[in-house]
């Protein structure tokens, strides 16, 4: 199993960043990139299960949450199939903690996959490179 790590520390407070990021749905909001999402079936963005239909730069791609919770401040969610990249059994975590001094929050974002070992150099940073440019996006709308 690979692992793709990456976390950063925000100004904002936990609560702001979540109130941004907890709905499953609100991609459109705050990454760039993304022309077009929506929830299927009409679920709401912050149900176990909702599937998000994204468009990303002409790539359409599905995920579904798996865990939500506002208490503790994260998602968990899959690719569901087709899966848009040579992976199997891709979980991803979006987690926001409070940092006590200063009032910031610590953001990390982590999946982890199967890839034919050949590939792992190249998944790994691909989704470390992709989740730090998605929380650029995310601190980039949090300033303006």
């Amino acid at each position: 199993m690979t692992k793709s790590y990456y976390s950063t520390v925000f100004q904002e407070s936990a609560d702001q960043i979540w109130a941004v990021i907890r709905d499953f749905g609100n991609y459109t909001v705050w990454v760039e990139g993304v022309s077009e999402t929506f929830i299927e079936d009409g679920k709401a963005g912050d149900q176990v299960g909702a599937i998000r239909n994204v468009c990303y730069r002409d790539k359409n791609i599905r995920q579904r949450l798996l865990a939500h919770s506002d208490r503790d401040r994260f998602q968990i969610y899959e690719f569901c199939d087709p899966i848009p990249y040579p992976l199997r059994h891709f979980e991803a975590t979006l987690r926001i903690t409070p940092v006590i001094d200063g009032n910031g929050a610590f953001i990390e974002w982590w999946a982890t996959f199967d890839c034919e070992t050949a590939e792992e150099d190249h998944w790994s940073p691909f989704f470390v490179n992709s989740f730090a440019q998605w929380l650029g996006s995310l601190r980039a709308h949090l300033t303006n």
